[in-house]
């Protein structure tokens, strides 16, 4: 048996706040229509929504219709819809970066920030599109700020393509730039790109491929190690070890997605055992339903998790 349309009207009426709901050529409805599996019909301000998902899909047509004022792009809604779907936002303890609308949008992702903030040492693991570089990128201008460190290190395994960094051409950095491109696509979207390139400058930010780690001890540093799925035990060990008085790490990692030579064994996924019940360093795991991307990357996950990764 079909479920009944369910038939709303939104008040006080304004056609502004209506146009901005629906988007150009209806764009937003159409995401809440794919997010939640519904369809919707709209007339002005009557709208008629069909689906199992119907009496959802009311309720953030009703919060995105309080918050229209102003605009509402297509990330608003991807947005609100995660955050409706874990039953809306909570406060978060506020950090300080160029994104004002900066927050963790799922309990898990606000967990993670709050690790991050207690924790000297904190784990990320988790699929792709759950926040877990952007986020930890986004504690360490947080604390760069505040003055709580003297330094962010932004630290990758040169693995991913197969290819060691002396086969690459160029200097040191023109070697490690394709390596480091998603943690500088954070850093300049929560500092900008003049100020993050002041700070490059000035040496207070670092990015380094983590072969170029040993023998170091970083004190006052916010360090993190991104795609540490690609790291061997020994990499990970030698790693951990290099914090020094005054500093923070943060490890991200999916170890769904290893690219280490068959038969080596991944670093991240060693970690979890030998370093449980550890006092200083927390753990959060992410799943898919903390995936704050396009719909369908969350679907993506679900099924790759279904079918083991064949």
């Amino acid at each position: 048996m079909k479920p009944r349309p369910l038939e709303l009207v939104l008040s006080p009426v304004d056609n502004q706040r209506l146009a901005n709901l629906c988007g150009a050529l209806d764009e937003n409805l159409r995401q809440i229509e794919s997010a939640l599996d519904v369809t919707i019909a709209r007339r002005g301000e009557r709208f008629t929504v069909r689906g199992a998902q119907a009496a959802k899909a009311a309720e953030m047509l009703k919060r995105f219709y309080g918050d229209a004022k102003d605009g509402l792009s297509l990330e608003d809604i991807q947005l609100g819809l995660i955050e409706g779907r874990h039953h809306g936002p909570k406060e978060d303890t506020p950090l300080l970066t160029r994104r004002s609308d900066l927050r963790g949008r799922t309990p898990r992702q606000r967990e993670y920030i709050q690790n991050i903030l207690e924790y000297d040492i904190t784990f990320a693991i988790g699929p792709a599109g759950t926040g877990k570089t952007y986020l930890a990128v986004a504690c360490a201008v947080d604390a760069l700020e505040r003055d709580a460190v003297k330094r962010i290190v932004l630290v990758r395994p040169a693995v991913e393509a197969g290819e060691r960094l002396g086969f690459l051409p160029g200097d040191l950095a023109q070697k490690v730039d394709p390596y480091l491109r998603p943690l500088y696509d954070a850093l300049y979207d929560l500092l900008g790109f003049d100020k993050a390139a002041k700070l490059f400058e000035r040496g207070a930010i670092e990015l380094a491929p983590l072969a170029y780690m040993r023998g170091r001890t970083l004190n006052h540093s916010f360090v993190i190690l991104d795609e540490a799925q690609n790291t061997t035990p020994e990499q990970m060990k030698m790693f951990l070890t290099r914090l020094g008085f005054g500093s923070k790490a943060v490890v991200t990692g999916d170890i769904t997605q290893i690219d280490l030579a068959r038969g080596q064994k991944s670093g991240m996924v060693a970690v979890q055992k030998i370093l449980a019940g550890v006092r200083g360093i927390a753990f959060c795991a992410f799943k898919s339903e903390d995936v704050v991307r396009h719909p369908l990357v969350q679907r993506i996950v679900d099924a790759y998790e279904r079918h083991g990764d064949e």
